[in-house]
């Protein structure tokens, strides 16, 4: 009986997430209003507000990001030796990759559209002054040099000079840790029951990372907040009327994904597009507050097993592929209107050909950009590879929270709907765990724990 209570007690909790992460939506716009109008720069009354809000977002994501790594390699490790109990694991691969160029030829065609419909580079009211081109670029070769682990640990460092002072950070490479872990979870196989006990510790460390992702995501009420909060409070929405036309392109492609091309593919293919939203929901969500697909890569891949039925095996690979290498909202739609709207702005004209390169690198560059983050380099990819002025990108940073939010939701989405689907058409799909009856918004402990 007790238990039974104490299951009642929790389940009461969970079924509350999803309203707990609405609310803390409404707390964190409240309070970034707030700030805003108290003025959030420094000396003036809202800073200290402002740089709270900052501080809480910037701490859970960091949380959630640290996870990544062990997650990624301890998954990868577990699925590479549970891909043995798989005949069609090759198979697998390749269709996944397929996917990923099928919905990504879709998008950009969308954005593509959208841009020469729209026309937002014939409207803005941006300010000349404000362009200048970006730090980070991407380049082809970075696949290349991304795909080779620089160390053991799958680190990069970087360097930024700020007023004469140096200041050196480090961050993971997910693509360098994927590789790591597909070499390490070979190896293990090629080397037969010598490795057995490397596999049951790190059978072990997952199901510790797991535990402790659950009590990273209990937190996300209180990330959302920091993390709306601080949006509005740093960039407001003051911005948005110099580039609406521009801000509406992006949304409506990335609506069309998410609402009609999404659905289209689930429902072609037999499944409740239905079903699939309220099964990825917490990691669409979690996506669109946190706007890092890699930070919500653990809700993603917790999600996408449990709640949409695609075997642990293939799961724990795909989506931390897609993290990486998927992403419909930056690497797609985005890219194509803004590469359009700058040739606008600055009185460009784009050929066919140009068209067509915007495909091709919509398609194949977020496997080129893979190494690096942020739509922002991928853009740059686009403007060098179309030789437009990299200078343009510094016209749409204003805005680029705000359309992150976006982005990043889709990118989410994507990450789960291709996996579920090459799942479905290889007749690996749990179907029982797809089409089970609606669940409360938000993740039970067993299913993250468990999965």
């Amino acid at each position: 009986m007790a238990q039974v209570q104490a299951k009642a007690a929790k389940s009461r909790f969970i079924g509350g997430f999803g309203v707990q992460v609405l609310i803390a939506m409404v707390i964190g716009l409240g309070l970034g209003l707030l700030a805003r109008s108290l003025g959030p720069a420094e000396g003036q009354a809202g800073h200290g507000l402002a740089e709270a809000l900052r501080l809480v977002g910037s701490i859970f994501v960091q949380l959630l990001r640290t996870l990544v790594p062990p997650l990624v390699f301890t998954a990868i490790v577990a699925s590479i030796a549970n891909l043995r109990e798989l005949q069609n694991a090759a198979r697998l691969v390749w269709r996944t990759l397929a996917w990923f160029a099928i919905t990504a030829l879709i998008a950009v065609a969308i954005g593509i559209t959208l841009g020469l419909v729209l026309r937002p580079g014939d409207h803005a009211v941006v300010d000349l002054a404000t362009a200048h081109a970006p730090r980070t670029t991407g380049s082809w070769l970075d696949f290349l040099t991304g795909l080779v682990p620089s160390n053991i640990l799958g680190l990069q460092a970087s360097t930024k000079i700020v007023e004469g002072a140096a200041t050196t950070t480090t961050s993971f490479n997910v693509l360098q840790i994927l590789v790591l872990a597909l070499v390490a979870g070979i190896a293990a196989i090629k080397v037969g029951p010598a490795a057995e006990g490397f596999l049951a510790f790190n059978a072990s460390a997952l199901a510790v990372v797991r535990k402790v992702l659950w009590w990273v995501i209990r937190l996300t009420p209180i990330g959302t907040i920091g993390l709306l909060g601080n949006a509005v409070a740093q960039y407001g929405w003051t911005t948005l009327s110099q580039l609406g036309a521009f801000t509406a392109a992006i949304y409506i492609g990335l609506a069309l994904v998410l609402l009609v091309v999404y659905p289209a593919i689930l429902a072609l293919n037999g499944l409740n597009p239905l079903r699939f939203f309220q099964g990825a929901w917490p990691a669409i969500q979690l996506g669109f507050v946190s706007r890092s697909s890699v930070g919500t890569l653990p809700v993603t891949e917790s999600v996408t097993e449990t709640r949409l039925g695609v075997p642990r095996a293939y799961a724990a690979f795909a989506v931390p592929l897609g993290a990486t290498t998927k992403m419909d909202g930056c690497a797609a739609i985005y890219p194509a209107v803004a590469a359009i709207f700058i040739a606008q702005f600055y009185h460009l004209p784009l050929s066919v050909t140009d068209y067509g390169l915007i495909v091709f690198v919509s398609v194949l560059g977020s496997a080129a950009t893979a190494g690096l983050t942020g739509a922002v380099v991928m853009l740059t990819l686009t403007l060098s590879t179309l030789g437009l002025p990299l200078e343009g990108v510094g016209l749409l940073l204003a805005i680029d929270p705000i359309l992150d939010m976006g982005r990043t939701a889709v990118n989410v989405a994507g990450q789960a709907l291709v996996p579920t689907i090459v799942a479905k058409r290889e007749g690996i799909l749990d179907e029982a765990i797809y089409n089970a009856p609606p669940r409360e918004v938000g993740l039970d402990e067993s299913e993250v724990v468990a999965a």
